[in-house]
């Protein structure tokens, strides 16, 4: 009678098939995990360094990278810019008076 598995029989067969899907299980539960945790962790740190803690500056940032990507031209960039800091000034008075 011929034995299966070059002699190891059924029996390790099975437990060679067992202890692979174990290990992949381990895989793919650490891949898993990985998954779950970097992107809250890289959330908390892009927070930490902010650059602009209000939306007026940023959307100055915005504008000019619009003109340096040549989006808009200097008239069109000037008369934004003076908009968004006039704005700006209005917003911080009156946020300063009760």
């Amino acid at each position: 009678m011929m034995s299966c598995c070059g002699g190891i029989g059924w029996l390790g067969m099975l437990s060679m098939l067992v202890g692979t899907l174990l290990v992949l299980a381990l895989l793919a539960l650490l891949v898993w995990a990985l998954i779950r945790w970097l992107p809250a962790r890289m959330g908390r740190a892009s927070e930490l360094f902010k650059s602009t803690p209000s939306g007026e500056s940023s959307a100055l940032e915005i504008l000019e990278q619009r003109y340096a990507r040549g989006e808009i031209d200097q008239a069109t960039f000037e008369r934004m810019r003076e908009q968004l800091q006039a704005s700006q000034r209005t917003n911080s008075s009156s946020g300063s008076s009760p």
